[in-house]
């Protein structure tokens, strides 16, 4: 691996640990020599997990839409700053950029890039490992969705298989590295006259 996306929110939440984790993960992907990708920002747990990054040394490459570069969110002191038209190619260049995916506390940007993240793998587009940081619980009701979804036969148990979760930042970079690849999602594609 050589980057890693990470998704979080703008806000830095409520709780001081969504922060510290942030800060954590920049830290150890640049100690472990890993580019961080996410999406440019400077404010909330976004600039947290990049600031970290750069100040341990770290390669940043932030892609961001134009709409949010002109509302001055971006962050300017980055490795690189890739500034795209719309919220579509910003995800596609993210992916593109990356080898694996982590997503810490977030709201519904966070939430949607993480499981279209996880639809690409379920759908074989990539085989790359998808990981939740679950501080302080923060993803156990997502969690608790996934598997709800298994018991209800609307997700296929090997599909699940493919969201690694961990409760700090340290468990699931060791997790995401040791999975080079995940496990083969069982991908059902949908042929002309079944939509």
């Amino acid at each position: 691996m050589r980057r890693i996306c990470v998704f979080c929110g703008s806000n830095a939440g409520r709780r001081p640990a969504y922060s510290a984790a942030a800060r954590r993960l920049g830290q150890l992907l640049a100690e472990q020599r890993l580019g961080l990708v996410y999406g440019g920002g400077k404010v909330g747990l976004m600039g947290a997990v990049a600031d970290a990054a750069l100040a341990a040394g770290g390669q940043v490459i932030g892609v961001i839409p134009r709409m949010l570069m002109d509302l001055e969110v971006g962050h300017r002191g980055l490795t690189t700053l890739h500034v795209v038209g719309s919220m579509h190619e910003r995800k596609a260049l993210m992916e593109e950029l990356s080898d694996g995916f982590i997503a810490l506390p977030g709201g519904f940007g966070t939430f949607e890039e993480f499981c279209e993240i996880l639809t690409w793998a379920q759908l074989g587009i990539h085989r790359k490992p998808c990981a939740l940081v679950n501080i302080e619980g923060y993803y156990d009701p997502l969690i608790a969705l996934f598997d709800r979804a298994v018991e209800e036969g609307l997700l296929k148990e090997n599909n699940r298989r493919l969201v690694i979760a961990g409760e700090d930042a340290d468990s699931v970079l060791d997790r995401l590295l040791t999975m080079a690849v995940p496990p083969q999602a069982e991908a059902k594609w949908i042929t002309p006259g079944q939509v």
